[in-house]
């Protein structure tokens, strides 16, 4: 029996790895983080989007297991992250070239604590959304670091665990274009209407490309993503 555990945030690249874990695994696991972020509402999207996925698709979510939260909230002060400080811009940094919005260190973090989860529940698995072809400046998010950490987490517990990036390589259309091989549009639209991926957390107005502000870069990035992938594929 093969058991997978995925780093689900509420957001669409989570959401769309939790059905693509739930359509080849035997046995599911998610692990949240609450780490303080400004956008902490879209951890409330995680049980909406459970909920229509198993109406969604009963069959695939027999095999979700369970699910595991985590207080990170003093990490915020640890860092001066747009995202974890209260009116910071979405600004590059000039002192190192990154986004004001990356979080130093957190994709660590959370994959060493998704790793010794694993190791509890006997997942040979850890699956995480993070990709480099659209938040290539994010230097946690890289294939190699990944691929480091990997190496790092199974020498120091003596395991043989998988950290699985279904997403590494695509961009925000090709995201949405996986969703919808996985689940066709009502999936896609499933995915639009129960995840927020707003730096802000704004759930004020249901855009036709989800939830958000529409101004912050995450939503900038994921309305470019939809209208490709609708172009694409209509």
């Amino acid at each position: 029996m093969n058991r997978a555990l995925v780093v689900f945030s509420g957001g669409q690249d989570s959401s769309t790895c939790l059905y693509y874990a739930l359509r080849k695994y035997d046995e599911v696991y998610t692990i949240g983080f609450n780490y303080g972020q400004r956008h902490a509402v879209e951890l409330e999207f995680r049980q909406k989007f459970l909920n229509e996925l198993k109406r969604f698709d009963p069959h695939a979510f027999s095999k979700y297991k369970g699910d595991k939260m985590i207080d990170m909230t003093s990490f915020k002060d640890l860092t001066d992250s747009a995202l974890t400080r209260e009116g910071e811009a979405y600004v590059i940094d000039k002192s190192n070239d990154l986004p004001t919005s990356f979080v130093p260190g957190r994709n660590l973090i959370f994959l060493t604590y998704a790793a010794a989860f694993a190791y509890t529940i006997k997942a040979d698995t850890v699956i995480t959304g993070v990709g480099q072809a659209d938040y290539s400046g994010y230097p946690d998010c890289r294939e190699e670091t990944i691929k480091a950490l990997e190496k790092s987490i199974n020498l120091g517990m003596q395991s043989n665990i998988k950290i699985e990036t279904p997403l590494m390589f695509k961009s925000k259309a090709r995201t949405f274009m996986m969703a919808h091989q996985l689940g066709g549009y009502d999936f896609v639209r499933m995915i639009v209407e129960n995840t927020l991926t707003c730096y802000e957390g704004d759930v004020s107005e249901l855009h036709n490309f989800g939830y958000g502000c529409g101004k912050c870069p995450s939503c900038l990035l994921r309305k470019k993503g939809y209208e490709e992938y609708l172009k694409e594929q209509f």
